[in-house]
């Protein structure tokens, strides 16, 4: 399968015949099969501190990732130099590799049909990104910090005030028929002030928005204003006794708790039955107000993707549909292994194998205003920060450090923290009785607020 002719214009097309120079190479010297990845990436980084520049980081990276099956036994190299005389010594390298590995039954690159159906346009690419200057970078980075720094006398310092971009392209070819390229931009700025209290108490918070497109980021206002009260609405804060109460999650903590619950979705582990949901396709596992969807294909998503790592056209589809469990996630070799067939999901970069990754996942939102949530909540928790590792996925267990606001009489009250959320994702999942409006669209984890009628929340 050939990429259009825009998406192909995307990577340098000395990347890409460098991989189909050492694709053909591979099948020449004996490889059954054979796919080389190739990517370039190119980071900048500012940061300012008191008004002026304090780091500057530029950074590019690019390489080539062969991975080649001779007898179904896998070799996997990578290397960063594409010099043309350097390719053939690089796939004998290889290919001596897979010589010496064991042989499995699932090593192989995706089947024809499961390349079928065409890649989609998703304008993730924006010239005017790619042509800002480092000027604009150093303005933005210094603006952000004097904006939040402003925003309150209490604010003493700033822990981090920045802004940056990343310009990135990657291509795949396979000797099954894939062969495809994209390219995408992402602009960001960020900061995250330091206040103090009259007892000289501290607390930090942050705020930042990241886009594909110049056009679509928040106003630097914006950000520095809301990373200051952030920041500011959380001086004072108390610890609770422990108890069970209503609880509701700021977007932010919904997009965390979403990203656990995925990760249960991962074929492998569902294969080997180390996920708490292995045995629950097409079983309601959740409130039916849940519905969470993979969006690869979401046009200027900072993680869409044509194709996944393998070359197979990634779709759009839903993970969660009204509470029921819809799908697990496969690349081609633990789909191979489950007797599934490949969902698109192979995440990589030039230097790994595959493995199973997701590209922008998306909470439906609800109907309920997001100040509407705390209504008739006469004692809860309004989550907005959380610690920690989150969710168990082999076990289903739950357990976060919090901290956030007292919800009493219904309007939030007196910022708390040093707290405790813990439960199991099955009761958690079923304790969702609202979902807000607010659908938070920064980054390719979109959520909104969120409402469990009732969890456990461990204080002093």
């Amino acid at each position: 399968m050939k990429s259009s002719e825009s998406m192909a214009s995307a990577l340098s097309p000395e990347l890409m015949n460098a991989a189909r120079r050492c694709v053909e190479l591979a099948r020449k010297k004996g490889a059954d099969e054979a796919e080389a990845y190739v990517e370039n990436g190119r980071n900048l980084d500012v940061t300012a501190r008191e008004g002026a520049v304090e780091t500057v980081k530029q950074s590019e990276s690019m390489g080539l990732g062969l991975r080649v099956f001779q007898g179904r036994k896998l070799g996997f190299g990578s290397t960063s130099d594409l010099r043309a005389d350097r390719l053939e010594p690089f796939v004998e390298r290889v290919l001596a590799l897979a010589k010496v590995t064991a042989q499995d039954e699932n090593n192989r690159l995706p089947a024809a049909d499961d390349l079928r159906g065409g890649y989609a346009t998703q304008d993730t690419f924006d010239p005017e990104v790619a042509k800002l200057p480092m000027d604009w970078f150093v303005a933005r980075s210094i603006e952000v910090e004097k904006i939040a720094m402003a925003y309150d006398k209490r604010i003493k310092t700033m822990n981090s005030a920045g802004a940056g971009r990343y310009i990135a392209s990657w291509g795949v070819v396979g000797s099954s028929g894939a062969e495809a390229s994209a390219a995408s931009t992402y602009v960001w700025i960020v900061a995250s002030p330091y206040a103090e209290d009259e007892n000289g108490a501290g607390q930090t918070g942050w705020a930042y928005d990241t886009r594909c497109h110049l056009g679509e980021m928040m106003s630097v206002d914006a950000i520095g204003r809301e990373a200051g009260k952030r920041t500011v609405d959380m001086l004072g804060a108390q610890k609770i006794p422990s108890g069970n109460m209503p609880v509701v999650f700021h977007p932010e903590m919904t997009k965390g708790f979403m990203q656990g619950l995925i990760g249960a979705l991962n074929g492998d582990l569902v294969f080997k039955k180390s996920s708490f949901l292995h045995d629950r396709l097409g079983q309601g596992i959740a409130s039916p107000l849940v519905t969470i969807a993979e969006e690869p294909n979401r046009p200027r998503g900072t993680s869409s993707t044509p194709f996944d790592g393998e070359g197979v056209p990634t779709r759009n589809k839903t993970l969660v549909d009204k509470g029921t469990l819809t799908t697990f996630l496969y690349d081609t070799y633990t789909a191979s292994k489950a007797g599934a067939k490949s969902t698109g999901n192979a995440a990589r970069s030039y230097g790994s194998l595959p493995s199973i990754g997701t590209f922008n996942l998306r909470w439906t939102p609800g109907e309920t205003k997001a100040a509407d949530l705390f209504a008739g909540i006469e004692r809860g928790l309004f989550v907005t920060r959380m610690m920690g590792r989150g969710v168990n996925v082999v076990t289903g267990d739950y357990s976060r450090g919090a901290q956030g606001f007292l919800i009493e009489k219904g309007a939030i009250t007196t910022p708390v923290q040093e707290i405790t959320v813990a439960a199991h994702m099955n009761d958690m999942m079923r304790a969702i009785d609202a979902v807000g409006d607010d659908l938070d669209t920064r980054g390719g984890t979109w959520a909104p607020s969120i409402r469990f009628g009732e969890l456990t929340v461990s204080g002093k």
